[in-house]
């Protein structure tokens, strides 16, 4: 999700010692890529750069993020949205539902280190190879609420309407994020995102 800023914690009941380890190596990488980015921007800032900063080698960071575009796009957020979808009670229209789930990631991921969130999607609105990656992106979302909406609606996930219904929805949250970095952050993310579902509920 893009406009999250950090990840769910380390600790977490349930995750393993493996699972630690490689989630604590993914917030390094991050972390010392939002670091050096901020300090020197964005094309000066290179992977060598990012793996000396985060203690691994730069086949690491490739490991774990095979673009140095990935770092800045992708988030432990992403893994948990179609469980949480699923949770939500089966009658929920599906636009109920995101608002509910993404609005809360995205609480939670600006909250916790605002900086960051505003750096990230500056970057999606003004570096365009890390635009062209979000957009690249935008189908793994995209099939990832068409399992969804296919559960909801009794329909295959592969129906034309249900590709168009899912697809219409990133393309919203994506243009969400950019609106928010183009007007400089000013208005608060949570109510352009309820601004965001009330337009695909209700038109213009």
């Amino acid at each position: 999700m893009a406009a999250s800023a950090r990840t769910p914690a380390a600790d977490r009941p349930g995750m393993g010692l493996r699972e630690r380890k490689k989630l604590k190596t993914r917030v390094a990488i991050r972390e010392a890529t939002y670091r050096l980015i901020a300090e020197q921007g964005y094309e000066a800032t290179t992977v060598e750069q990012i793996a000396e900063a985060a203690e691994v080698s730069p086949s690491t960071v490739f490991r774990y993020f095979p673009t140095k575009e990935d770092i800045v796009i992708t988030d432990e957020y992403d893994p948990l949205l179609e469980a949480e979808l699923r949770a939500r009670p089966a009658e929920e229209s599906i636009v109920d539902s995101l608002r509910h789930v993404i609005g809360e990631a995205l609480r939670l991921g600006t909250e916790d280190d605002p900086e960051v969130s505003r750096l990230r999607t500056t970057l999606q609105a003004e570096v365009p190879a890390v635009r062209s990656r979000m957009m690249e992106s935008m189908s793994v979302t995209g099939q990832l609420l068409c399992r969804v909406i296919a559960e909801r609606t009794g329909r295959d996930a592969s129906d034309l309407e249900v590709r168009v219904y899912a697809m219409s929805l990133v393309g919203a949250l994506m243009e969400t994020t950019l609106y928010w970095a183009e007007h400089g952050h000013r208005d608060e993310l949570s109510d352009l995102l309820d601004r965001t579902f009330d337009t695909f509920s209700h038109g213009l």
